[in-house]
């Protein structure tokens, strides 16, 4: 699922597209320490479709075994790196429990690939070696690409993570409409989304419910872009008085770092947020709202009686501060755990969505008693629909698609739905295969 990593290689050029880290269940952590499956120092470069950790937590790591190439990118990518990097060394540091285990990389290793990275505008082409390049806004986070990559007049297209368009406030995914070879995401390949008007009315009926009920809203997110979206809306609910003013708390350095990333790209908003941006609007700013960035202020929030919002990483529950307040709340049958982010298998947030009872927290069992809600309409990445029409786009050139990052469950139902409605080949890669065409 995570660990996004894939090697294009011709006769004179290596070029790697991502370089993630694995995430969720234990043997899928434990690939991180091993060693990469070709010799980093011949890699000419790397290419990094956004900045979420499954697509750059191993970076330092490849520049720490001998990667001395190129890194290229958008610019809030490159900046959004550094700052999720940073942060994702932190956390591996407090994980340490055993003093034999070693850190994946340290933070001269991020400073080097820093100094490596290049960021770059959309529609701004470059070439390594055999390839010419090209980056397209994916939509799906501030600064996400989809790489355009040319050799002999054929077209490779790596989708890296698309987004969920339309968005409150990034521009729509553009579209790709002559691809040879797809190697697409297919994290939603099998469902539907609810519909963004509908997210927004659920939103704010489970907002109405826990304040009546005396409860606290627990909203584990993502750092990146969920964070930011939500802020949008609750933005409106609060400003046009369809949800009461109470204490809303970003609880989250990371998240609270992005944010000041996304107010130095406000280039990259949909029309519709740069409007209300340029009516006076502080997007991020509003009544109630509360940036707890310091574990003193963290604490805090548990003296501010009910209700109250806690929104807070990780958005999977696996580590952040999130899990102190479900620790506090989730046994609290008045409060309300709302997920709104991918839920990866083997995770606390993939127990508590699919029905459990009891959870463990800081090896101590927490029991389950409060409502937990779900809106898959918050999602960045697109359903089934938005995947199979990013693919039929390209359907008179297409010569075979390969659905990545997913479980087995979705890749496979999408594959099989564009052989059947496309008729085009389509596999679903298991790790370490490898695949030859000819450009």
């Amino acid at each position: 699922m995570t660990g996004s990593c894939m090697l294009l290689e011709s006769e004179k050029t290596k070029l790697l597209v991502d370089c993630g880290l694995f995430q969720g269940a234990k043997f899928m952590e434990g690939r991180n320490i091993n060693p990469f499956p070709f010799d980093p120092k011949t890699i000419d470069a790397l290419l990094v479709t956004h900045g979420h950790l499954d697509h750059i937590g191993r970076i330092p790591k490849l520049v720490r075994e001998g990667f001395n190439g190129k890194i290229f990118s958008t610019g809030a990518t490159r900046d959004l790196g550094r700052l999720m990097l940073i942060d994702s060394l932190r956390v591996m540091k407090k994980e340490i429990k055993d003093k034999t285990e070693k850190l994946i990389y340290r933070e001269e290793d991020v400073d080097a690939a820093m100094a490596q990275w290049e960021g770059l505008n959309y529609h701004e082409p470059f070439e390594v070696g055999d390839f010419k390049i090209n980056f397209k806004d994916a939509g799906h986070i501030l600064g996400s690409a989809i790489a355009e990559i040319v050799c002999n007049k054929k077209k490779i297209v790596f989708s890296g993570d698309l987004g969920n368009s339309p968005t409150p406030l990034l521009r729509n995914t553009e579209e790709i409409r002559d691809a040879n070879f797809l190697i697409i995401e297919t994290t939603y390949g099998d469902r539907e989304h609810e519909g963004r008007s509908e997210r927004k009315i659920k939103l704010e009926r489970i907002i109405e419910d826990t304040i009546k009920a005396g409860g606290v809203l627990m909203i584990p997110a993502f750092s990146i872009e969920r964070t930011q979206e939500l802020l949008f809306e609750l933005n409106d609910l609060v400003e046009n008085g369809r949800i009461p003013e109470i204490p809303i708390f970003v609880d989250s350095p990371l998240a609270i770092g992005a944010v000041r990333i996304y107010q130095q790209y406000e280039n990259y908003y949909n029309k519709e947020a740069k409007y209300i941006i340029a009516s006076g609007d502080d997007l991020f700013k509003f009544p109630g709202l509360q940036f707890t960035e310091t574990t003193e202020e963290s604490k805090k929030i548990n003296d501010i009686p009910p209700p109250k919002v806690i929104i807070a990483g990780s958005g999977m529950s696996t580590g952040g501060r999130i899990i102190h307040h479900e620790r506090r709340y989730l046994s609290d049958p008045k409060s309300t755990l709302l997920l709104i982010s991918y839920q990866v298998a083997g995770s606390v947030g993939r127990q508590l969505k699919d029905g459990a009872k009891e959870v463990n927290i800081f090896g101590e069992s927490v029991t389950v008693k409060a409502r937990v809600a779900a809106l898959g309409g918050y999602s960045a990445h697109p359903d089934k629909e938005g995947l199979y029409k990013f693919v039929e786009n390209s359907y008179d050139t297409l010569e075979k698609v390969f659905a990545v990052q997913s479980e087995p469950k979705s890749t496979l139902f999408f594959t099989q739905m564009i052989r059947d409605h496309l008729g085009i080949p389509a596999v679903a890669p298991r790790y370490g295969d490898s695949f030859e065409f000819e450009v």
